[in-house]
């Protein structure tokens, strides 16, 4: 197990490295999803033939500064989940055999200005019990259509989008 905890304590380095060395599944959930390089890395995981498959809050889809149109333009299926009042999950379970959870949202607020923590698990039991946790909510979500609203931005590349989001 790793632990690591922010601001500046490499949870999004960590979180990259994690993505970058998987194999065959990457399964998330996130409530708040604004980090280019975590969305990047989820592109080149999905490039290189690695499954990829996203559950976000509702809140995404309105929100300015998302990745959800970024993942959604990679070809990642993306869905949301509406049936609570918020999908409060910060989840990746990689290839059946990792869990990455805690309180850090795929955020570089959360990287760079909050109190978080992020736990790096390698168990596959732990990792089946969030992967059918993730199924449950996959099942009644979903799938994203892209923005909601007028606006236009950049959806093809998340870091253009996420300048602003380090005000948050």
């Amino acid at each position: 197990m790793e632990v690591h905890f922010s601001p500046h304590g490499g949870c999004t380095d960590a979180i990259v490295g994690e993505l970058g060395r998987s194999e065959r599944s990457i399964l998330v959930q996130a409530y708040s999803f604004t980090s280019a390089p975590i969305a990047e890395a989820l592109r080149s995981a999905h490039q290189r033939g690695v499954e990829v498959a996203v559950v976000l809050d509702k809140s995404q889809e309105t929100e300015k500064y998302s990745s959800a149109d970024f993942l959604l333009h990679a070809g990642i299926p993306t869905q949301i989940d509406r049936r609570h009042a918020i999908a409060h999950n910060k989840v990746m379970i990689l290839d059946g055999r990792t869990v990455i959870t805690g309180s850090f949202n795929f955020t570089k607020s959360a990287e760079e200005s909050n109190a978080e923590n992020l736990l790096i698990i390698r168990d596959p039991a732990i990792a089946d019990l969030y992967t059918q946790n993730w199924m449950l909510h996959a099942a009644h979500s979903e799938p994203y259509q892209g923005k909601k609203s007028s606006d236009s931005g950049d959806r093809g590349s998340p870091g253009k989008k996420n300048k602003a989001s380090s005000r948050r």
